[in-house]
């Protein structure tokens, strides 16, 4: 077996053990690519009548049109989630640089890794999609409106579609990360995973100042579409989305650059190890805003798809205004299928880019709080320290997008107008609540895989004592 070959085995199996968040989030996007395609297949296989065929077959149009947002989607995923793994590893390749390999050698390791994780990423997906399709048959059945049985599929067409788009997107992946690790200086690769980041343009009053009215204005034109003009958001969704990101990444930076200051000047900042969280939630200050700003748009469009989705096919259902059996009324429940599965997708993208800047924000983390095990800190403070470093990051993105859903959900009441205002308030309830709950048990998994890197074998939770 080749060098090369043998070292990106060594590595794959050490990512699978340590960085397990970054295999399973390829994984999810992978059995989502293919769920998605192989809706159609799983309605195929209930009982429906000749009506209801035809809107599945037309539904199977409407998702594929759809599909391609929903692979750029993942392919930010992805390209988040490698950006993650080679910030983490620069170390170790800066290594290979300085015991004399090659440019070359090191490409075809970086390669080789992208090549593995991604076969056996595509594999479980694929494997899951499978296993799953009688829950996504489910699902789709309660959204069309249509009897449900209990029935395995296999898509070989959606499985076709869902590896060609993922080798696209992981092959774009594998060539970033060697652009990004052959571009650096060797003295940068060995300290890349080290310094403290800093946020560019946040130095100067005008310039904070500016941001500050850029974000107003743009919130205001977003969130004033949502209430006053909601066909032209729905016209404009595409512009309005990526003004909504830039508002809310300008609202996390004037967060990231004033907060601290005033925290500081409190007086407690001194009390427990206030000060060391803040200064590890300011050490990755950079990823962190972009990270935030991420989430906080996608579950802030999850909420108002899996609300709309909802809407359009249960909601009708519930206040007697569609009847599964009639084209012209079932016509909306591909549009409600649509709704849900981007939200889902939305959530599970998320959820692991959080996931993702948390795990590398704990990893580089290990060397700080081993100093505080040095210094003799206390167990139950350290953890502590921990909870509040991880509940910064699910804390700020979630209540910022609690604030755009109360102007999405507006324009989702007025896009389903005909259904009465309590089965709106229960679906807009269920949704909000479920998602928070989601991002909640997210938090805690995040907590624990957190306390598992920073503190086991450093500091323990009875240290102290």
């Amino acid at each position: 077996m080749p060098v090369t070959l043998r070292v990106a085995l060594g590595n794959v199996s050490r990512c699978a053990r340590d960085y397990s968040v970054y295999l399973v989030t390829l994984a999810f996007a992978t059995c989502l690519l293919y769920a998605f395609n192989a809706s159609g297949d799983y309605l195929l296989a209930m009982p429906l009548t000749g009506p209801q065929l035809e809107v599945i077959h037309k539904a199977r149009d409407v998702t594929g049109a759809f599909s391609v947002f929903v692979v750029l989607v993942f392919a930010v995923l992805v390209a988040y989630a490698t950006r993650f793994i080679v910030r983490r590893r620069s170390r170790e390749f800066g290594t290979y640089a300085l015991l004399g390999m090659r440019a070359p050698a090191l490409a075809a390791i970086l390669a080789a890794e992208g090549m593995l994780v991604g076969l056996a990423a595509l594999a479980a997906g694929l494997a899951l999609g499978a296993a799953a399709s009688p829950v996504f048959g489910a699902v789709a059945a309660f959204v069309f409106g249509v009897p449900w049985r209990l029935a395995w599929s296999f898509s070989p067409a959606a499985a076709l579609d869902a590896c060609a788009w993922f080798a696209g997107i992981e092959g774009l992946a594998i060539v970033l990360s060697v652009v990004d690790v052959l571009r650096r200086p060797l003295v940068e690769l060995l300290e890349h995973d080290r310094a403290p980041e800093r946020l560019a343009l946040s130095g100067h009053r005008g310039v904070t100042r500016a941001q500050a009215v850029l974000a107003v204005v743009l919130l205001a034109v977003v969130w004033g579409s949502c209430v006053v003009q909601p066909g032209l958001f729905v016209l404009a969704i595409l512009p309005m989305g990526w003004a909504a990101y830039v508002a809310t990444s300008l609202v996390f930076r004037l967060v990231a650059v004033g907060v601290p200051g005033r925290v500081r000047r409190g007086a407690r900042y001194w009390e427990g190890l206030r000060a060391f969280t803040l200064r590890q939630v300011e050490g990755h200050v950079s990823t962190g805003c972009q990270a935030l700003s991420c989430t906080c748009v996608l579950v802030a469009c999850a909420v108002c798809m899996i609300c709309a989705g909802l809407l359009f096919s249960v909601g009708r259902r519930a206040a007697g205004l569609a009847d599964p059996g009639a084209l012209s009324e079932a016509s909306l429940a591909p549009i409600g299928y649509v709704g849900i599965f981007y939200g889902e997708a939305f959530l599970v993208a998320a959820a692991a880019v959080l996931a993702l800047q948390q795990v590398s924000q704990a990893a580089d983390g290990r060397r700080a709080y081993a100093t505080l095990t040095a210094l003799g800190a206390d167990g139950r403070e350290a953890r502590g320290a921990v909870y509040a470093q991880v509940g910064v990051a699910f804390a700020l993105p979630a209540a910022l997008a609690v604030a755009h859903d109360c102007f999405g959900l507006m324009l989702v009441r007025q896009l389903a107008g005909g259904v009465p205002d309590e089965v709106f308030l229960a679906v807009a309830a269920c949704s909000v609540v479920g998602t928070l709950g989601l991002l909640a048990l997210y938090y805690l998994l995040c907590v624990r895989e957190c306390s598992r890197v920073l503190l086991d074998g450093g500091v323990h939770p009875n240290a102290g004592s």
